[in-house]
């Protein structure tokens, strides 16, 4: 009896649905933790890694926060939903509620969901002069964070919003006060019976950065600034620890798949090690950005994997975890990376790649260890926010040069390959086409605001060395 009851409960616990729990950091840089070789303190983000899988070549789903996450929310390249860039305050660019979400699927599934942390996908509260949709109306029960960065800074932000209700400032550091909310939600809101599907958005290390003096004093042979944010990353694994550790309390761990990422790669080109380039631009310290996956269900432990893999295939991957169906009427950019996880043969239906018109070159495409990246000759200064003749630029944009790199010699895309490589005439058309399905499936916005030329962005990616 005591065998046959001993079965029946592993059965049940390897057919229990899991609970799922996203960790995305903000502008966390691919070398910043320790795991990748960074030098902030990570113990608790090292554990991950240590007892499930670390990705070398994990991507976000563009190189700045709103597409990005509009992409992870999605499994779709945030081009064809018509996230170009950022979400400015006001902006009449969002989320629309057509698109579905990764917690609209789950609700289907029986998930308590919710949202803690950092939105950017849509105004939040609700402006009547926007109607854009909220988190609830896009699959989360329960939400606590902010339209954009947690103001003034980090510490003692002013402007959360809780299920649609202004707060009063809150005291304390952003990332523990999510941390707390989440072990709150679990607490009051979350039914035991159910499984949760929890994205926890942390505003670190986006600036403006504060970190506790405690931890700061820990990194005092760097500069200031530099110790600065490096106590943000640590901050920030302690509240991560926070959520893990009660997690195991509780006796939910086991069963939690739990993916940690950035939603780009740093501003700062130190925290992109080896990378070319920073934030805002499709070279791989933009795009390339930590990759964390741990779920006691799959057969790897403390394994690094190289396959390339990225925001767009955490929807289809759930979507196969589960055996349910991707949203039947939106094609998927993503492809589920459930034989990765479980050390089987995977075969990419279709390549990662990225657009983002604010930089040049303006799109890449991953295709087995090369990334092929397409530049336009654009020489007019684009506005910090999206506008209207960004948006006749996109549609009209044409590729007039090519960049090739092997990623397995170059991580740093020093030398370009394209003109010697024998598939270049058909890596230019690939990438070409790509660009084409993008201006002709792109959702195209109208009663944008017109440019404002006071704030110019640069195109090119300048040296770190070169900036002061």
């Amino acid at each position: 009896m005591l065998t046959a009851c001993t079965k029946a409960d592993s059965t049940s616990q390897t057919t229990k649905k899991p609970n799922i729990l996203l960790l995305i950091a903000d502008d966390m840089g691919y070398g910043d933790l320790s795991c990748y070789g960074g030098p902030s303190s990570t113990p608790n983000l090292n554990r991950l890694a240590e007892e499930g899988i670390l990705f070398t070549d994990f991507y976000a789903a563009a190189p700045n926060c709103s597409p990005s996450r509009a992409g992870l929310m999605t499994g779709r390249n945030p081009a064809k939903l018509g996230i170009y860039n950022y979400l400015p305050s006001g902006h009449p660019m969002h989320l629309r509620d057509e698109e579905v979400t990764i917690a609209e699927v789950l609700k289907t599934q029986g998930y308590q969901t919710a949202h803690i942390g950092k939105w950017h996908l849509g105004c939040l509260p609700q402006d009547t002069a926007l109607n854009h949709p909220q988190p609830h109306d896009q699959g989360f029960d329960y939400s606590l964070g902010t339209e954009n960065n947690a103001q003034p800074s980090h510490l003692n932000p002013v402007n959360f919003v809780r299920n649609g209700q202004k707060l009063e400032a809150q005291q304390g550091y952003s990332c523990q006060i999510l941390a707390e909310e989440a072990k709150s939600w679990l607490d009051s809101n979350h039914e035991p019976e159910n499984p949760f599907f929890m994205y926890v958005a942390f505003h670190e290390p986006h600036a403006k950065v504060a970190s506790p003096p405690e931890l700061v004093e820990k990194y005092r042979e760097y500069p200031e600034k530099d110790a600065e944010y490096l106590a943000n990353i640590e901050n920030l694994d302690i509240a991560a620890g926070k959520i893990i550790d009660y997690l195991e309390e509780k006796g939910m761990l086991d069963n939690t798949l739990v993916i940690f990422s950035s939603d780009n790669g740093s501003y700062r080109q130190a925290s992109n090690g080896k990378l070319r380039a920073v934030k805002s631009y499709v070279y791989e310290g933009g795009i390339r950005v930590p990759g964390i996956i741990r779920w006691p269900r799959l057969p790897l432990k403390d394994t690094v994997i190289h396959e390339a893999a990225g925001f767009v295939d955490i929807m289809p991957t759930i979507c196969d975890v589960l055996q349910v169906q991707p949203p039947a009427d939106q094609e998927l950019d993503g492809s589920s990376i459930l034989n990765i996880l479980q050390g089987k043969e995977f075969v990419r239906k279709k390549p990662l790649y990225w657009y983002f018109y604010r930089s040049s070159p303006e799109i890449a495409m991953r295709i087995d260890q090369y990334m092929l990246l397409g530049r336009d000759v654009d020489s007019l200064p684009r506005a910090h926010q999206f506008s209207a003749p960004d948006m006749e630029y996109i549609k009209a944009m044409d590729l007039e040069s090519y960049e090739l790199y092997d990623l397995t010699e170059d991580i740093g895309q020093f030398e370009n390959i394209m003109d010697s490589h024998a598939e270049a005439a058909a890596y230019r058309s690939l990438i070409k086409a790509q660009l084409q399905e993008i201006q002709e499936e792109g959702y195209a916005w109208e009663n944008l605001p017109e440019a404002n030329r006071n704030r110019k962005v640069k195109t090119d990616w300048v040296p770190y060395e070169h900036i002061r």
